[in-house]
C-alpha cells in the first residue's frame, strides 16, 4: 500500500527558504503570491491492513521523518 507523508514548518515556526523563495518570486514580478511554505514529501511502499499501514507510517513521521518540535506532518494514502 502507497502512503505519502508531507511534512512541514509549523505555522508559527519562521520558514527562511519559503521566505528566500517568496522574494524570488516577487522579483520575477509575481506579485500577488502571498507567502511559500517549503515542506518534505515522502512516499513509502507498506504492507499491512490500512490501519495497521497507517499506524506505523505515522510512528515512522513521529520517530523519524519529522522533528515533532518544530513540524507538523500529514499521512494520506495514494
Amino acid at each position: 500500500m502507497k502512503v505519502k507523508v508531507e511534512v512541514f514548518l509549523r505555522s508559527d515556526v519562521f520558514d527562511p527558504q519559503g521566505k528566500a523563495i517568496l522574494n524570488a518570486v516577487h522579483h520575477l514580478g509575481y506579485h500577488k503570491v502571498g507567502s511559500v511554505q517549503v515542506g518534505k514529501v515522502f512516499i513509502l511502499d507498506v504492507e499491512g491492513s490500512k490501519e495497521e499501514v497507517e499506524r506505523q507510517t505515522k510512528e515512522i513521521a513521529d520517530k523519524l521523518l519529522a522533528n515533532p518540535i518544530i513540524e507538523n506532518f500529514t499521512v494520506s494514502f495514494l
